[in-house]
């Protein structure tokens, strides 16, 4: 019988890169890299599981952002057009590595990695992938949730009640549209909270939301059972706190799974190993040299000479360290069960791009863990958050911390001196937004509004996208860091002469129309629903969900 919980949950977010005025866009790599690398790879794992019977439960996040992106016709055609040409790659690759031992089959799996991640994305779900994962949770393995619209960084952002309002309500409803049901959770982006934003995700009808481990050590009261029990805040919303211990076996540098030896190396690609005239076609069209997803090497150690990579070797370490997850987390179960009255729930989140993209072998050591947790021992059993709510429905009543994951865990890592600047910017805007809503609403009621109405939603969704935490991530992590710049301040600037068009009624609606199928995310916002303080706004939300296919 078991004695406790898992609940393994996976954040998949990207944001949103999306460029029609250009044919190849470097960043936009970003996306497809992920669809072959982490999402199909995902999903054949729950194919796999389903059809052998297994009975797996995961917690997954698809952020609007990311929906929005694999829903999106002009990104699945680019998508066709990338794994069509990493099928041309590979099948070169399988003809020159053809007398070389060490690569040969490497070359092969990449070849048949490509045409099953084709087959299945144009054939299985008709370019559209989050048909799969609607599937799964239909079937009761997966519990997706949303996220704020955009990935803002709501500790930031609450400057203006109506911005951190927005973010959710715009989350929530997306959400609604794509699954077919309301959420019944969020992941708060980068963990981040603060004191009363659970009362907006009460307005929002959203149950529980994760934080890091100290946004529950630190609750008042203290909590009795650390982060192995939810927490009730005042407004009844549940908090799931992150389990350090089974964080760290996959994080951490120095002790987690994806360093070891055996598995691939993701920092060596034919991209720039390879002659240039050759691996020309399949870089970008300007010859900058790019990740093919195309890798030869095992991680070895940790100087520049690396070995050949043997599959065989990975799945087999895999296998391994699947069953040591399982072995801590039971040993860990039984400790924790002699000091509580109830079954431990031990919370074990990651950033999905982790498995497949970054670590190679993250999907198979799902696959086995969900296994060997299914067939090999009966101390530990996979949950989500609703079924453990279901069954202890009465928990502590504390309000967690303010807090944050990432580098000190309260918000540094997302205002430091490399990108402090976009918040002064960001405030001011969220101000002119609600003054927008103030002067505009009355007059949409009006028969001849059309182009005021579709000036105000394009205004909200440039500032929704020029709030997102990935331009403040990736400045302060240094890398692509003029794109994160010139992507902030693009959007502030055309909310901001769209500001100024509707104060001065002069809008262009010829311009207009050029944004809004730039920045087509959200089609169907309306966003006066989402700023004003609406007490039906729920009811609203319900009414646009559509029955699933």
């Amino acid at each position: 019988m078991s004695r406790g919980y898992l609940c393994l949950v996976l954040h998949a977010h990207l944001p949103f890169v999306r460029h029609p005025e250009e044919e190849y866009f470097l960043e936009e790599n970003w996306f497809y890299e992920a669809i072959t690398e982490t999402y199909i790879p995902l999903i054949q794992v729950f194919e796999n599981l389903v059809r052998d019977n297994v009975d797996f439960r995961i917690t997954m996040s698809l952020t609007p952002t990311l929906v929005a992106m694999l829903s999106d016709p002009l990104l699945q055609d680019r998508y066709l057009r990338h794994i069509n040409k990493l099928i041309e790659l590979a099948e070169k690759e399988v003809n020159r590595t053809g007398n070389d031992v060490h690569f040969h089959g490497v070359a092969l799996m990449y070849y048949r990695k490509f045409l099953e991640a084709k087959e299945l994305f144009c054939n299985k779900y008709q370019k559209n992938i989050v048909t799969a994962f609607r599937n799964f949770q239909n079937m009761g393995y997966l519990e997706i949730i949303t996220s704020s619209a955009t990935h803002g960084f709501l500790p930031l952002l609450n400057v203006n009640k109506s911005d951190v309002r927005g973010h959710i309500h715009v989350g929530v409803e997306s959400y609604a549209k794509a699954f077919g049901r309301m959420p019944k959770g969020i992941w708060l982006p980068e963990c981040g909270f603060y004191p009363g934003l659970d009362e907006v995700l009460k307005e929002a009808g959203l149950r529980y939301f994760f934080v890091d481990s100290h946004g529950i050590l630190n609750a008042d009261p203290i909590p009795r059972y650390s982060v192995h029990a939810p927490l009730y805040c005042p407004s009844g919303v549940a908090a799931f706190g992150r389990d350090w211990e089974s964080s760290k076996q996959v994080w951490s540098s120095k002790e987690g799974y994806p360093g070891d030896p055996d598995y691939r190396e993701y920092y060596k690609d034919i991209g720039f190993e390879l002659d240039f005239n050759y691996i020309k076609p399949y870089i970008h069209p300007q010859g900058i040299r790019i990740n093919t997803g195309l890798k030869y090497w095992r991680i070895t150690g940790d100087s520049s000479y690396k070995e050949a990579y043997v599959p065989d070797w990975a799945r087999n370490k895999a296998a391994m360290h699947a069953g040591n997850f399982m072995f801590n987390r039971q040993k860990q179960i039984e400790h924790l069960s002699y000091y509580m009255d109830r079954e431990p729930i031990i919370v074990a989140p990651y950033d999905a791009e982790l498995f497949g993209h970054w670590w190679y072998e993250g999907p198979m050591w799902i696959e086995f863990l969900a296994r060997k947790i299914f067939y090999d021992q009966d101390t530990v059993t996979m949950i989500t958050p609703p079924e453990y709510l279901c069954q202890y429905s009465t928990n502590q009543l504390s309000m967690p911390s303010a807090s944050s994951w990432g580098y000190k865990g309260y918000n540094e890592f997302w205002v430091e001196g490399s990108n402090d600047w976009i918040y002064r910017h960001l405030h001011k805007a969220g101000g002119r937004m609600q003054e927008l809503l103030d002067l505009f609403s009355p007059y949409l009621r009006r028969a001849k509004s059309n182009l005021y109405r579709r000036a105000l939603n394009q205004a909200a969704r440039e500032l929704l996208l020029a709030q997102s935490s990935d331009w403040a991530f990736i400045m302060k992590t240094g890398t692509m860091v003029a794109y994160a710049q010139r992507r902030a301040k693009m959007h502030i600037n055309r909310f901001m002469r769209l500001y100024e068009d509707m104060i001065n009624k002069t809008l262009d609606g010829k311009w207009l129309g050029e944004i809004e199928l730039k920045d087509n995310i959200f089609s169907e916002i309306d966003c006066a629903k989402y700023y004003a303080n609406d007490s039906k706004l729920l009811q609203k939300i319900k009414e646009t969900i559509k029955p699933n296919a």
